[in-house]
């Protein structure tokens, strides 16, 4: 039987990457989806490539109006949501010392902001014993260069696991999150060159970078019943990269 079947989930920043990596495996799995993005030609490729029980809503997280008519969809639609995979998260580079404003706010606009109220606003949509999982990072555990200010927001998405999975044990609703490690996205290949890649998979104990398929893999697990008895952890998905 199919691990996720009848099971409404959504899953921000979908369109390409591990969001949508992770649709594609849950459809698979007997769910449908709803997935959203910023860019609507990026968005409306993704949920093609889906191919069946798959809806796309247009918005950023980071905006409250968006998420507003986000879950007014969901509710009109299918009238609530079994797992939310809070998973829309924005880098950009910056050593201290050149870190702006703009970086700052950014960053923690979406990956902060938008991951608390992504989560809050679900809860009317969420029975007992749902599943959110969170998309945290090796960086929240390593010393990154230029990488301070995601690290710090992807250290609050951990902490955010552990609080919330206290806040919500009344219902039973488990909160996880997964730390992906260097891993095979879009963004990745527009960041690194050839020889920064031949660097990072010299310092993964496996030998190179994660793909996508392998992260959403772990998320399937994370919202299925096969992790009933799991809540408030980090899984890391990494080849090892911040484990030695």
């Amino acid at each position: 039987m199919a691990k996720l079947a009848g099971k409404i989930a959504l899953i921000t920043g979908g369109s390409s990457g591990i969001g949508l990596a992770t649709a594609k495996q849950f459809v698979e799995e007997g769910a449908y989806v709803f997935i959203t993005g910023r860019r609507e030609m990026e968005l409306s490729a993704a949920v093609q490539k889906i191919g069946h029980n798959a809806t796309g809503v247009q918005g950023d997280v980071s905006q409250l109006r968006d998420l507003d008519r986000l879950f007014e969809r969901i509710q009109r639609e299918k009238g609530r949501l079994d797992i939310v995979f809070a998973n829309a998260a924005m880098d950009k580079n910056a050593p201290l010392g050149k870190i702006t404003e703009e970086v700052y706010d950014s960053i923690f606009n979406t990956n902060v902001r938008g991951v608390l109220f992504t989560v809050q606003k679900a809860l009317p949509l969420l029975p007992d014993g749902a599943s959110v999982i969170l998309t945290a990072s090796v960086a929240a555990s390593k010393g990154l260069p230029s990488d301070s200010v995601l690290s710090a927001t992807k250290a609050a998405i951990r902490s955010f696991a552990r609080t919330w999975t206290v806040d919500l044990r009344d219902r039973r609703i488990r909160v996880n999150a997964v730390s992906p490690g260097p891993t095979e996205t879009p963004a990745f290949s527009e960041l690194v060159n050839a020889d920064a890649r031949k660097m990072i998979s010299a310092s993964i104990p496996l030998g190179r970078p994660g793909t996508p398929d392998e992260v959403a893999k772990a998320v399937v697990f994370l919202a299925s019943d096969d992790s009933s008895f799991v809540t408030g952890i980090e899984l890391f998905v990494d080849g090892g990269f911040a484990q030695i």
